[in-house]
């Protein structure tokens, strides 16, 4: 009977000690050392990061292997976003996402070639069947590469579970060499009630702090009162590379009491937009920094977060003694330590809001519709995560909708009436964000209905009509007009428009579709003779360039080929 009770007892704490996520299930995807260049929930703009970077060593073209058996069960090709990325479904549920790649392996890249000829496009996004596309555990599916949003040569790789939710990889037992803890740059208070402040200041304050010879952080004793809440700048950074990267974990407690985790090994993509409600979104439009909010503020359906006390608010009561503590760690269980010896002192403030009878008050919960002279803003109801007050001002063709200092969870609609306009002119028009100092517009995703331009942002900001009457240009790179050109393995031409960007555009080789991959970084279109259209010796290469107002150029050659 003993026996059976101890074993019991085992089998239950053995299941208790195990991770949920299977253990080396997953292989690495590449032959080469695990470094990463970025981190999972790494904070991004606008978005966590979804998986791990794995450098590449400033190189494209590294094999990339299947972390497991499975099928392929999405290709997706954008010159955006991922770029060329592959998703495999695995037997066990989980699916395993490799982007930013060169190319695949010849099986899935005739596959997917054929499905770019027979739609005549390079971008696409294909969903085979399960059995279409099977592959083998370390069974070659791709090369490394730098298309789509990439900053540099890397493999972005994901580990997803069946609803499509990122998870950490490193839960499943991939490892990294890591053993520096996270380092504290920066720690700020914020009084979150009218009575409150820290050091008499009612607004965001910056508390100095000091490393102790112990490895640990200490700021300097504030004094405070009322409801507030602390804020971080932290990174993390692996041994084998000099970048900084997220964090894995943080913990707080206040006089030995938990107070808000934020644990980052899961979260879904509905969430991540809500990034900007954790950051502090004003201090990080100004400095480029973000500061982690250790407190939940209204509206912020964040998943990595869990409160454990007031969402994270302390109340600080006047001739008190307390202790906040802030612990951070990265996934190898390195940590860094802050305790905040506070003070408690009430202390009378007087009020010195002032009502501004130029801003505009935005109702977070309500319907929103403002309108000047020819431009008007539609704003749906829980835009905005809070009441606000924000500038509204038209001037000629220019709105001025406050400064981009407070995020948005949805996306408003901007309309300009252009019945003003005639002509060619009224043709070419479209809205534009004008960049923070004046000095640059931006085309915004613009749509046009009658005598009305539309666009949808989630920016606050400055917007304007802007017009474009330039034709893109088109320029080859690597051959002349009626040349031999029988050495070229590809063909490259190098097309661009500074004003409202390229929309699409169409090749052709003796009247024949060609498939011409886009790389907007470059700017390059480049075409492969191996795609095995038929060539003859004199030939006739035409492409079509449109931009994002309709002005098109047409470019062509005759070049010889044997």
């Amino acid at each position: 009977m003993k026996t059976t009770i101890f074993s019991l007892l085992f089998f239950i704490s053995f299941c208790y000690g195990q991770t949920p996520y299977p253990q080396h299930y997953f292989s690495d995807p590449l032959d080469i050392n695990l470094i990463l260049s970025g981190s999972f929930a790494e904070l991004r703009t606008n978005h966590f990061h979804s998986g791990l970077d794995i450098k590449t060593q400033g190189k494209e073209g590294f094999k990339t292997y299947a972390s497991a058996a499975g099928y392929v069960s999405r290709i997706k090709i954008s010159r955006y976003g991922y770029g060329k990325a592959l998703y495999i479904t695995h037997p066990n549920g989980y699916t395993t996402v490799y982007a930013h790649l060169q190319k695949f392996s010849p099986t899935i890249e005739a596959y997917v070639k054929e499905q770019q000829y027979l739609k005549e496009t390079f971008e696409l996004e294909l969903f085979p069947k399960a059995g279409t596309i099977k592959v083998l555990d370390r069974q070659l599916i791709a090369f490394t590469g730098n298309t789509g949003g990439s900053a540099g040569p890397h493999l972005h790789f994901e580990i997803r579970d069946n609803q499509q939710r990122p998870i950490n990889p490193l839960l499943f037992g991939f490892d990294i060499k890591d053993t520096r803890p996270p380092v504290i740059y920066g720690l700020f208070g914020y009084p979150l009630s009218e009575d409150s402040h820290i050091g008499g200041e009612t607004k965001r304050v910056e508390i100095r702090i000091l490393k102790q010879k112990d490895g640990t952080y200490k700021s300097e004793p504030i004094t405070a009162y009322g409801k507030i809440g602390f804020g971080i700048i932290s990174t993390d950074r692996q041994d084998l590379a000099s970048n900084k990267n997220g964090v894995n974990k943080i913990e707080t407690s206040y006089n030995g009491s938990r107070s808000i985790d934020v644990d980052f090994k899961r979260f879904s993509f509905d969430e991540t937009k809500h990034l900007n409600r954790y950051v502090d979104y004003e201090f990080y439009y100004k400095n480029k920094k973000r500061i982690q909010k250790l407190f939940i503020e209204k509206n912020n359906p964040l998943s990595i977060l869990k409160a454990h006390t007031n969402n994270g608010a302390l109340k600080i009561e006047s001739d008190t003694s307390s202790i906040y503590k802030i612990i951070v760690s990265d996934f190898k269980g390195n940590q860094s330590e802050l305790k905040i010896p506070i003070k408690g002192a009430f202390k009378k403030l007087i009020n010195t809001k002032l009502n501004n009878p130029d801003l505009q008050h935005i109702s977070a919960s309500e319907e929103i519709f403002l309108e000047k002279d020819h431009v008007s803003v539609q704003i749906s109801k829980n835009t905005f995560y809070e009441d606000v007050d924000i500038q509204f001002q038209v001037s000629n063709d220019t709105l001025k909708l406050h400064t981009a200092i407070i995020p948005l969870q949805k996306s408003m609609t901007i309309s300009f009436d252009i019945s003003k306009y005639k002509g060619h002119d009224k043709d070419h028009l479209f809205i534009g964000s004008v960049s923070r100092y004046g000095n640059k517009l931006y085309y915004a995703s613009t749509k046009k209905r009658g005598n009305s331009l539309t666009t949808r942002t989630k920016y606050l900001g400055s917007y304007t009509l802007g017009i474009d009457n330039e034709n893109p240009k088109i320029n080859a790179i690597n051959f002349k007009n009626e040349s031999w050109i029988s050495k070229n393995n590809y063909l490259k031409v190098k097309i661009s428009d500074e004003i409202s960007g390229i929309k699409n555009y169409r090749a052709t080789i003796n009247d024949q579709w060609i498939l011409m991959e886009y790389d907007t970084k470059t700017q390059l279109l480049t075409y492969d003779f191996n795609d095995n259209i038929i060539i003859e010796t004199k030939n006739n290469l035409k492409i079509i360039v449109t931009d994002n107002v309709g002005n098109s150029s047409t470019f062509e050659t005759i070049f010889y080929k044997k």
